[in-house]
Order: C-alpha cells, then structure tokens, then sequence
C-alpha cells in the first residue's frame, strides 16, 4: 500500500447555488491536483449549502436534492475528477425513486461514483431520513470510511467504522459557532466577518475559542487515536445562510496529532501524505487488539431507543 496525498478543503458555500459550489470545487481540485494531491475532500453538503435547509418545506428539499449517481451534481464532479485525475468527495441532499430524502456524501472518481454515505444522525431538517449502513471503500489501497459531522460525536460509529476495517475516515462537517449547553458556546457575530481585512485578530480569537477549535480540539483528536486511523475532517469558512463557520479543515494522523490545517480565512485546503506505517505503530491499534468483547457486548449491545438530536434545531426555531 503506497502513500496517499490527501487535501482536505474550506470554502464558503452560497446556499442553494449548485452551480457557484461546483465552481469553487473544481478551482480547488485543480489547484489540488497541480500540487499532486491524490484525493480532496470538501465539507457537509458542499454542493448544495447547508443551514438554509432548516426553512425548506419537503417539496422544496426536493427540488434541491438529487438522485445519485444520475443527478447533474454528479456527473460534474466526475468530471471534475477526471479532468485534473483527482479523487473528490463532496456532500449534497439526496432523494431516492420514492422521494425519500437524505443527507448524502459521495466519493467520485474518474468513472463515476465509487462510494456513497448516507448521514446516519441528521437533524437539520426533519424530513429527512436517517442512513442505516456504514460505508467502507478503497482507494489506492486504502480502506476508507465516511461519517458525517453529528455522527463522530457518537463514539460507537467511529469504532465500528474502524473494525470494519477503515484506516482513513473522512468526516465532512458544518460545525462550531453555534450556541451548545457546553461552557463557552455561541454564535460568532457575523459582523467579524466582514471586518475580517481590518480587523483579523478579533475574528481569529472567536474563531479559535471555545466556540470553535478549542471545542473540536477536546474530542476530534481522541477519534483518529483511540482508533487508529486518519482523520480527514473538513468544514466551511465564512458565512453559511445567517451562521458564520470557522473552516479551520485538518487531517489528524492515529497518534492524535495534527499534520496539516487551513489557517486562513480564504478558500483554500491544507495537504498531507499519509503513510501507512502510523496505523500499525499507533497505540490505539494495540488497544483494539486488546479488546476484550465478551465483557461488554451485551452492554453496548442492549436495547436502546435512540433519541433524535433537536438541541440545535429547537435554538433555530426559537431565533426565526
């Protein structure tokens, strides 16, 4: 198994504008590409903006979403990687034969579709329904994973995704910057943003705080270390509907450390080689192997209704 250069971008989506998305998709890809990158992955419904969701009726969450692999969203990524030979991964809404609709991302290569995940604990809209299945892939190789956002936070699908054999996880994400019953939680003041030429250092200290990396710094690294593999965490810069994200994407390594980051408010990726090697010499692939299943199967495994998660969506009812 070879090394893998991976990019793992930021950009500020424009909600609803597939067509702008898609633009700054492929003027990353490319710019990817030309510094040799193997793979870029973008965030939570890149394609397709995220937030602006929350106010969509289901015939309108219709009319944005599409189905995969037919759907014009696609055929241009596949395009796009087969233009600048480049594997990407993107996020859009999707809707199925029987207008089921779900929170889709995808992983395409210059034949089409390779991969597709369904979000297995969405909440953004409640006509959409929950994925029941992980998704385990290759490339070059390696044997990839997809959790989106909400999902990392439930430890058992990271593991699980893990046991089934990932060593590289993507985890595309609209996150941070919104109010939580976590200390130090909140909005950022969109007014930051546009200040953000004469004014950066305000913007980088919210955007650094417990509001954000500060916060995603307490539990995305413990992920890639207990489990040993990669994590490919992507998220948008800038405004997102009425919400301003902090982007800050990263790839931390199976030691819990991380190797690349966007540190910049503009749209752009950050890159790194991924070698093989850190999966085996990581502790936490000492700490599966060490398992010892009997003890708690029937704990993890036991009976268990699953609340939905509507924290956020009731703070964006009551702000409307």
């Amino acid at each position: 198994m070879k090394n893998l250069k991976i990019a793992t971008a930021q950009f500020e989506n424009r909600s609803g504008d597939k067509e702008y998305n898609l633009s700054v998709i492929e003027k990353l890809s490319e710019k990817a590409s030309q510094e040799d990158c193997d793979v870029i992955a973008f965030h939570e419904c890149s394609v397709t903006g995220y937030t602006f969701a929350r106010h969509l009726s289901k015939e309108q969450l219709l009319e944005v979403a599409e189905i995969i692999p037919e759907g014009n969203s696609i055929l241009k990524l596949t395009a796009i990687a087969k233009k600048n030979n480049i594997i990407v991964l993107a996020g859009l809404f999707e809707k199925d034969e029987n207008n089921n609709l779900f929170k889709a991302y995808v992983c395409v290569d210059k034949n089409g579709l390779v991969a597709k995940y369904r979000k297995l604990h969405p909440f953004i809209n409640p006509y959409l329904t929950p994925g029941d299945a992980y998704c385990i892939f290759e490339i070059g190789g390696w044997k990839c994973g997809i959790l989106i956002c909400y999902d990392n936070n439930i430890i058992e699908n990271v593991r699980a995704t893990a046991l089934l054999g990932a060593q590289i996880i993507f985890m595309p994400h609209v996150t941070m910057c919104t109010p939580s019953t976590r200390p130090g939680a909140g909005f950022v003041a969109p007014e930051l943003w546009k200040n953000r030429e004469t004014d950066r250092t305000s913007l980088r200290i919210e955007f650094d705080g417990m509001k954000g990396r500060d916060w995603l710094l307490k539990w995305l690294p413990a992920r890639a270390y207990d489990n040993a593999i990669y994590a490919v965490f992507s998220n948008p810069i800038g405004m997102d509907d009425d919400q301003l994200k902090n982007g800050c994407a990263m790839i931390i390594d199976p030691f819990g450390d991380i190797i690349t980051e966007c540190r910049s408010f503009e749209d752009s990726f950050a890159s790194a080689i991924l070698t093989p090697e850190k999966c085996l010499q990581a502790g936490g692939y000492r700490y599966i192997k060490a398992r010892r299943p009997d003890l708690y199967k029937d704990i993890i495994g036991q009976d268990h209704i699953a609340e939905q998660n509507v924290a956020w969506l009731s703070i964006e009812e009551k702000k409307s």
